[in-house]
């Protein structure tokens, strides 16, 4: 077989399953409003998520990306629900189950389940308007008849497509509506490359004692035994009123040595930079990191809000670094 005609076939699979998402895309309407707002109004109750086979499959890959987005949900395995596993269903729960028949032997019990109870909504996902799912339940979500890729159209292909776009629409929607943004999704990621991206200024800086503060009248030669112990490279200058007015590196103290003036005697606030650059708490360390890069120093003072005046942290470029961000 030739290279040119097994990238024709490749690009046939896409084709297809672009027409597919098409279909999905004209099929949302107020039956795809309805399920978000029986999410949303799930206040005191579990969203709890069924299918079998890919089906299944994909109602894992729905629950992975819903808890993930804010709103929580679990995956039930429907085999194992009716060997006891419906007692994890429990008033106020919103079921999702999902099959392109809408007839899977294995969710029947679970149908069953839910009608018994008028507290439980049941959302039915399916591609069969006949079918025991879609008449039984209380919000119906109509897949659209899409042809699958490969020769028979029988292997689920576009069909699983659709599914999985279906549940990224729904979750993504629920997720902007309760503003759930990247400071809320880095909680639930404490661990890997997104979470390192994500990690903010207030997650790497030193605060309390470990800030490396200084009166503003103290001499220059305090000033020199102290920067050289608090070993940050750097000094955070206050007045009396707890308020930042200044700031001085060591490379301050070079420079102020390469000019041979007898410093030492002076007070710290007629050496020191005034005004200093600061960040706010909340900003992510990447960004901080491209700060010093520009204007070529080493450490930033740390505010929160609009008290810029008020130093609650100190972040060292080591520390940005440390943390593999770059």
């Amino acid at each position: 077989m030739r290279n040119k005609h097994l990238l024709s076939i490749a690009k046939e699979v896409i084709k297809i399953e672009k027409e597919s998402l098409g279909k999905l895309h004209s099929s949302i309407g107020r039956s795809f409003e309805k399920i978000i707002r029986t999410i949303l109004n799930c206040k005191n109750g579990k969203i709890v998520i069924s299918g079998v086979g890919k089906s299944g499959i994909i109602g894992k890959k729905w629950c992975a990306t819903l808890s993930s987005t804010g709103t929580p949900s679990f995956f039930l395995d429907a085999s194992n629900a009716s060997h006891g596993d419906l007692g994890q269903i429990t008033s106020n729960d919103i079921i999702i189950l999902i099959s392109l028949s809408g007839e899977s032997y294995e969710l029947k019990n679970i149908i069953q389940y839910a009608s018994r109870n008028s507290s439980i909504k049941l959302i039915g996902i399916t591609s069969k308007k006949d079918s025991i799912l879609y008449k039984n339940s209380d919000v119906k979500f109509l897949l659209p008849s899409v042809k699958e890729a490969g020769p028979g159209s029988f292997v689920p292909t576009s069909s699983t497509t659709v599914q999985i776009a279906l549940g990224d629409a729904i979750a993504i929607t629920c997720m902007r509506y309760k503003k759930f943004g990247k400071l809320d999704f880095k909680k639930f990621h404490p661990s890997g490359s997104l979470s390192i991206k994500l990690k903010t200024v207030e997650d790497l800086m030193l605060v309390g004692r470990r800030i490396p503060f200084v009166k503003d009248n103290i001499s220059m030669k305090t000033a020199l035994k102290d920067i050289t112990k608090k070993g940050l490279g750097a000094l955070v200058i206050k007045n009396k009123k707890n308020k930042t007015t200044g700031f001085l590196t060591d490379g301050d103290l070079k420079r102020l040595s390469n000019k041979k003036i007898n410093f030492e005697n002076l007070e710290i606030k007629k050496v020191m930079k005034k005004n200093p650059i600061t960040v706010d708490k909340n900003m992510l360390a990447a960004q901080a990191l491209s700060i010093m890069n520009t204007k070529k120093i080493t450490s930033l003072c740390v505010h929160q809000g609009n008290k810029k005046g008020v130093t609650v942290g100190f972040i060292h470029i080591h520390a940005i670094l440390k943390a593999n961000i770059s």
